[in-house]
């Protein structure tokens, strides 16, 4: 699982040891990195590997490396697509693509795990905010970041589908938030 936009590392020291199966890698821009890692070290010690540096406007990523990535099964990321501006959304779906597309053709000759993109956040649907409180949220991005706001749920699908990804669940979450869980062929 590559964590994309790990920020302070909440997901990857609660996800990691939840899900053992699962080797979760964190990820974020270069001025991320320091308290990243600081915490992946003092919480995440013997169950995460150290984080890795990547932005998503990189093309194509630069991946350290050694890193555990390619090939990865599943792509995560909380609260990022609404602060990056729209071409940094649209690498972010390009990369992702990619990764998972590399990942099937690694794996071309045997069984492979299924490939997952999951993002979680705040969208609109079909142009409305899904709360009065998404609204002022979207206002007070936009004042700090003309570039960043809450996304359209279509247009981030027509993204992932151009990448070959199905959408295949929109589940509701906490404080207007929502997870979309995209599927790619194995």
């Amino acid at each position: 699982m590559l964590e994309i936009g790990s920020g302070t590392g909440q997901h990857a020291v609660f996800f990691a040891p939840a899900l053992p199966h699962l080797l979760w890698q964190a990820s974020d821009r270069a001025e991320w990195l320091p308290g990243l890692r600081a915490r992946i070290a003092r919480e995440g010690a013997g169950k995460l590997p150290p984080p890795i540096e990547l932005d998503v406007t990189a093309n194509p990523w630069p991946l350290p490396a050694g890193t555990a990535v390619p090939p990865v099964d599943a792509v995560f990321t909380a609260n990022t697509l609404h602060i990056m501006g729209w071409p940094a959304v649209e690498a972010f779906f390009a990369g992702v693509g990619r990764l998972l597309a590399m990942s099937g053709d690694a794996r071309a000759t045997g069984t492979s795990p299924r490939r997952v993109l999951a993002v979680y956040g705040p969208f609109r649907y079909r142009g409305a905010f899904t709360s009065a409180s998404n609204a002022a949220f979207d206002a007070t991005l936009r004042q700090r970041d003309p570039a960043s706001g809450i996304r359209d749920f279509e247009a981030v699908d027509a993204l992932a589908a151009a990448q070959g990804l199905a959408l295949e669940a929109d589940h509701a979450m906490p404080a207007n938030n929502q997870l979309l869980l995209w599927g790619a062929a194995a």
